[in-house]
C-alpha cells in the first residue's frame, strides 16, 4: 500500500514542474505589461530585472506555503488517504485549468485557481465522509474553513471594481498635472511624481515581497527588538512619509545633475517589485500543494498507522519549506519567463486592450458593452457641458496624443503606452496590494494589475470611440473568464476527487489524460504558428508609393496562396462528401475575410501616414484592398454553397462532375501559385504568364460549365440542388 502513495508523491512532484511552467505563463502579465508595452526599457533588460525579482521572491517565500497546507480546510479532519487524493485532484485541476487560459491568451488568477480547487476538492471529499458517517449538510463546517472562501470571494469582487476606479482617477490627475510634454517640465515635478511612484513601489517590496515570507517573522535591534513584520504594521505613516521625502530628493539629484530618465527607474524597479511579490506570494499556487503532500508523506511513514487512520493535523503545524526546493522552482519559473511563448500570448491580450493606438481589435462587441459605452459617452458629453470652455480646451490640450501612437512609426517600435502610464500601472497596483496586505484582506494580484491598467486606459483616451466598444467587450469577456476560473476549479476538482475516491486507478486515467491535453495543445499552437506566422495579413505602413507596392505584393501574395488551399479543400470535401472538411474550410474563410476586412478598417490611418508626394498610393492601395476583398468573398461563397449541399444531405456528386472538378483545381491551382510566387518574389515582369494562365483558366470554366449545361439537358443530372450548388 505504501507504494501507491509513493508513486502519487512522483506525479504530484513533476505535475508541480508542469504547474510552474503553465503559472508564470499566465501570470507573466501581472510585472511585464507595463516594462513592454511602455518600450522605455530593452526587452532583454526586462526580462533580466524581472528574472531577478522573481528568483529573489521564490528563496524568500517559504512562509506562504502554509495556505496550501491548511488555509482552505481543516487539515485534522482528514486521514492521509484523503489528503491525497484532495492534492491529486488540486494539481491535476490547475495544470488543464492554467493551460486553456493560456492557450486561449486570457489572464486569469492562480491565486483564486487554487484556492477554489482545494475548496472543491475538500468540500467533496467532506461529503463522502459525511455520507459515510450518514451525517448532515451542516456538518461540512467542520471539514471547510468557510470564512475563508467567504473573503476571497468578496476580495475578488471589491478588487475588481477598486482597482479599476483608482487606476483610472490617478492616471488622469497625472495626465492633467504632466500632460504628454513631461520631459518639458521642471525637474522638481518629475522628482516629486518618482518620490511618490517610488515611495509606493519600494512600500510594496516591503509589505507584498517580504512581509510574507519567513524572515518577516524574525526581529532585530535596528527596529527596536520587534519583528519586521510588526515594525510594518504599525509604522505605516512614518515609512511613507520618511520615504516620501526621501525618494524625492534623490529623484531630484538624479534628474537635475545627472540626467536621468526617473520614469525609466520607476518602471524597472516597479517591475523587479511585481516581479519578487508575484514569486514570493504566488509560488505556493504551484508548489505548496505538492510540498505539503510530500511533507504528508514523511508524517506518514514515520508514524507506522494506516493511510486511512492517519489523520493529518500534522499540518496544522508550521514546517519550513528547504530551501533547495525553493532555488530550484525559481529556476524553473526564470527559464518559463524567457522561453515560454503562452506567456507573450498572454501578455499580448493585456496590452492590446491597453494599448494608446489603433490594434486588430480581437474581441467583437456584444450588447452589454454598446450600453456601457453609450452610458458613458452620454455622462462624459454631459460633463463636457457643465464645465466652461476653457476649462474643456484646456483639459483636451493636456490629454492631445501624440503622433507617436497614430502614425509615422513602425507598428514594431510603436509604444502600446507612454512611461507616464506605466509608471502609474505599477505605482497604483503597488499600492493597492501593500494596503490589501497590511489589512490582511484577501484579493489576487492578477485582477488588481490588470484591471489598473484597463482604468488608466480608460482615463488616458486609450479606448476612443473607434476602439471602446472593442475594449470593454475584451475587459468582460476576462473578467467573465476570472469569475469562470472559480467555478470551473471548484467543481473540476470536485469531480476528480470524487473519480479517484471511486478508484485509485483513475488516477493513472486522468494523468494521461492531462498529458495528453497539454501534448495536444502544445502541438496545436505550434503548428498554428507555424501555418500563421508568416501568412497573416499586415498593413502597409510606407509613406512612399514604391513602399506601398512592395509592402502590398506580399499581401496579394499571402491571400492568394490561403485561398489556394481554401479553394482545394472546398472540392475536396466536396468531391468525398466531407462535411467536417467543410466545416474547418468555413472557419479558415472567415478568419482570412476577417483580416481583409480589417485591412479596410484601418484605411484611414494608411492615408494619413502617405507623403504628400506619394498620395497617389492611397487609390492604388483602395482598388488593391478592394480586390482582395473580392477574392475571399467568392471564396466564401463556394465554401458557403458547398457546405450547404452536403450539410443538407443533398446527393453525392457524379463521377464525371468530379473529374470537372479535380480539372478546374488542377488549373485554379497553378493561377493560385503562379500569382502568389510572382508577387512573393516581386517578379513584375512576369505579369503577362499570370494573364495567361488566367485566360486558360477561364477557358476551360467555360468548357466545364457547358458540361454541365449539356449533362443538366439529359437524364445524367437528376438533382436540381446539385445543379445550384455547381453553377
Amino acid at each position: 500500500m505504501e507504494s501507491i502513495y509513493f508513486l502519487i508523491l512522483i506525479a504530484l512532484i513533476g505535475l508541480a514542474l508542469a504547474d510552474l511552467i503553465v503559472g508564470v505563463s499566465n501570470d507573466a502579465v501581472n510585472f511585464l505589461n507595463s516594462a513592454i508595452g511602455s518600450k522605455v526599457l530593452s526587452f532583454r533588460t526586462i526580462m533580466i530585472v524581472a528574472s531577478i525579482g522573481i528568483f529573489i521572491g521564490c528563496v524568500f517565500s517559504s512562509g506562504m506555503m502554509e495556505v496550501a497546507r491548511k488555509g482552505i480546510f481543516n487539515p485534522g479532519e482528514f486521514m492521509f488517504s484523503e489528503i491525497m487524493i484532495i492534492f491529486m485532484a488540486v494539481m491535476i485541476t490547475d495544470i488543464l485549468l492554467l493551460d486553456f487560459f493560456n492557450t486561449i491568451g486570457m489572464p486569469t488568477s492562480t491565486t483564486v485557481s487554487i484556492v477554489f480547487e482545494l475548496l472543491g476538492a475538500s468540500v467533496a471529499m467532506a461529503l463522502i465522509k459525511i455520507g459515510v458517517d450518514k451525517g448532515s449538510f451542516s456538518d461540512l463546517a467542520m471539514y471547510i474553513n468557510t470564512s475563508k472562501a467567504t473573503q476571497i470571494i468578496l476580495g475578488i469582487l471589491l478588487s475588481v471594481f477598486v482597482a479599476f476606479t483608482i487606476g483610472a482617477i490617478v492616471q488622469w490627475i497625472s495626465r492633467l498635472l504632466l500632460s504628454y510634454d513631461f520631459k518639458t517640465k521642471a525637474s522638481w515635478t518629475g522628482a516629486i511624481f518618482g518620490g511618490i511612484a517610488l515611495t509606493a513601489i519600494s512600500y510594496f517590496i516591503l509589505m507584498k515581497g517580504i512581509k510574507g515570507t519567513s524572515y518577516a517573522g524574525e526581529s532585530f535591534n535596528l527596529i527596536g527588538g520587534v519583528t519586521i513584520k510588526d515594525f510594518l504594521e504599525s509604522n505605516v505613516i512614518s515609512i511613507i512619509a520618511y520615504s516620501s521625502v526621501i525618494w524625492s530628493f534623490i529623484s531630484y539629484i538624479l534628474i537635475h545633475f545627472f540626467r536621468v530618465d526617473i520614469y525609466k527607474v520607476i518602471i524597472g524597479v516597479g517591475t523587479f517589485a511585481l516581479a519578487l511579490a508575484f514569486a514570493g506570494n504566488d509560488l505556493v499556487n504551484f508548489i505548496g500543494v505538492p510540498i505539503a503532500a510530500w511533507q504528508s508523506y514523511e508524517a506518514w511513514i514515520a508514524s507506522g498507522v494506516a493511510a486511512n487512520e492517519f489523520s493529518m493535523q500534522v499540518l496544522s503545524t508550521k514546517v519550513a519549506t528547504p530551501n533547495f526546493l525553493l532555488i530550484i522552482a525559481g529556476v524553473v519559473m526564470v527559464i518559463t519567463l524567457w522561453f515560454s511563448k503562452n506567456a507573450q500570448r498572454v501578455v499580448k491580450t493585456s496590452l492590446d486592450l491597453s494599448n494608446q493606438g489603433e490594434v486588430s481589435e480581437r474581441f467583437s462587441p456584444n450588447f452589454l458593452s454598446r450600453f456601457i459605452v453609450r452610458i458613458a459617452t452620454n455622462f462624459s458629453n454631459l460633463v463636457s457641458k457643465v464645465l466652461p470652455d476653457s476649462t474643456n480646451n484646456m483639459i483636451e490640450k493636456r490629454f492631445e496624443i501624440p503622433e507617436i501612437f497614430t502614425k509615422k512609426i513602425s507598428s514594431t517600435n510603436r509604444p502600446s503606452f507612454d512611461v507616464i502610464r506605466a509608471s502609474v500601472n505599477l505605482m497604483v497596483a503597488g499600492i493597492l496590494i501593500s494596503f490589501a496586505t497590511s489589512y490582511k484582506l484577501p484579493l489576487s494580484t492578477t485582477y488588481v494589475t490588470f484591471m489598473v491598467a484597463m482604468g488608466t486606459s480608460l482615463s488616458d483616451r486609450a479606448w476612443g470611440s473607434e476602439s471602446a466598444v472593442y475594449r470593454v467587450a475584451g475587459v468582460l469577456n476576462v473578467i467573465a473568464g476570472w469569475f469562470g476560473t472559480a467555478l470551473i476549479a471548484f467543481t473540476a476538482a470536485g469531480v476528480i476527487a470524487y473519480l479517484i475516491n471511486i478508484s485509485e486507478l483513475m488516477i493513472g486515467v486522468l494523468l494521461f489524460f492531462a498529458i495528453l491535453l497539454l501534448v495536444r495543445n502544445y502541438i496545436k499552437g505550434k503548428k498554428e504558428k507555424e501555418n500563421t506566422v508568416e501568412e497573416i495579413l499586415v498593413q502597409a505602413e510606407s509613406n512612399s508609393l514604391q513602399g506601398v507596392i512592395n509592402e502590398s505584393a506580399k499581401n496579394i501574395s499571402k491571400v492568394t496562396n490561403r485561398s489556394s488551399k481554401i479553394f482545394n479543400n472546398v472540392i475536396k470535401g466536396l468531391s468525398s462528401h466531407d462535411l467536417t472538411e467543410l466545416k474547418k474550410n468555413k472557419d479558415q474563410i472567415a478568419k482570412l475575410s476577417k483580416e481583409v476586412d480589417n485591412l479596410k478598417d484601418k484605411l484611414f490611418f494608411f492615408i494619413r501616414n502617405l507623403d504628400e508626394s506619394s498620395l497617389s498610393a492611397s487609390n492604388f492601395y483602395i482598388n488593391l484592398l478592394g480586390c482582395l476583398q473580392d477574392i475571399t468573398q467568392s471564396i466564401e461563397y463556394i465554401s458557403k454553397i458547398s457546405h450547404k449541399h452536403i450539410n443538407n444531405n443533398h446527393r453525392k456528386l457524379t463521377l464525371n462532375q468530379v473529374r470537372d472538378l479535380l480539372a478546374i483545381e488542377e488549373v485554379m491551382s497553378e493561377l493560385f501559385q503562379t500569382v502568389s510566387s510572382t508577387f512573393k518574389n516581386k517578379s513584375f515582369n512576369e505579369i503577362e504568364t499570370i494573364n495567361q494562365t488566367k485566360n486558360k483558366t477561364i477557358g476551360l470554366l467555360e468548357e466545364k460549365i457547358q458540361s454541365q449545361i449539356s449533362r443538366t439537358r439529359t437524364s445524367e443530372e437528376k438533382s436540381p440542388k446539385k445543379h445550384c450548388t455547381l453553377f
